[in-house]
């Protein structure tokens, strides 16, 4: 039996008996399994799936698996929509120490050599997913009376859920990320629509107003204009 049941595992592999032999191993054990055949899929995957664990090749038809790897490490969970802290199972038919070695210090988090027995690496899935199994919970961000859960992409004020669409929610995302500093237009509009400019639009100051009416529920007052920059979260430090 897994730890949970609810667990999302990616698996990118280029091989398709391969593929398919894990995931529906994985998905027989109770995983939740979505995957992938290169690193460009396998990247889409992660900012829209948001897995709890990775199991990737590193020998990719348009890449390294390790190139992935540094990607996720180095990634801004604000902007990128992807968890750097996710853990990483690579999978090589390179079982050199040295291969080891440098795939490790890449950032994954274990490193399995082909061919490898079904049962270890279940094993291995299973023991990274304890060992970050707080991980959603410290992804979390409380300010004030305000709850944002990125991973769940869940938003909670008063103890109450707030319904918001998918931009608003990107956009409260970013604030909460750093909810005193002042996020210029230009940032907002990169990190939720990715594009460097809406043109003339008030497509961004939109979306800004209809947020801020859905959390004037609470005494706080969230999502501040200021005036010719952009836009904050709150006036003063998060509070618990």
């Amino acid at each position: 039996m897994i730890d949970d049941p609810r667990s999302t595992l990616l698996v990118i592999e280029d091989d398709p008996a391969t593929r398919t032999f894990l995931a529906d191993n994985l998905t027989a054990d109770g995983y939740n399994v979505c995957v992938a055949g290169g690193v460009r899929e396998g990247a889409r995957e992660l900012r829209t799936q948001f897995p709890d664990l990775v199991v990737l090749d590193v020998g990719l038809p348009d890449g390294s698996g390790l190139d992935l790897v540094r990607a996720v490490r180095r990634a801004d969970v604000a902007t990128q929509r992807v968890d750097p802290r996710t853990p990483m199972l690579v999978l090589s038919g390179r079982g050199d120490e040295l291969d080891r070695i440098r795939g490790l210090e890449q950032g994954a988090d274990d490193y399995l050599v082909k061919p490898f027995g079904y049962g270890e690496l279940r094993c291995r899935v299973a023991a990274l997913l304890r060992r970050s199994q707080d991980r959603t919970a410290r992804g979390t961000v409380r300010v004030g009376s305000l709850v944002v859960d990125p991973l769940a992409r869940e938003v909670w004020l008063d103890d109450q859920p707030v319904d918001l669409s998918q931009k608003e929610f990107e956009l409260l995302r970013v604030l909460s990320s750093d909810p005193t500093r002042v996020f210029t237009k230009d940032e907002l509009v990169l990190a939720v629509w990715q594009t460097r400019s809406l043109g003339s639009s008030r497509t961004l100051d939109s979306h800004a107003c209809r947020l801020r009416v859905k959390l004037a529920a609470s005494e706080q007052r969230f999502v501040l204009n200021v005036w010719g920059v952009g836009y904050r979260l709150i006036d003063a430090g998060p509070r618990s």
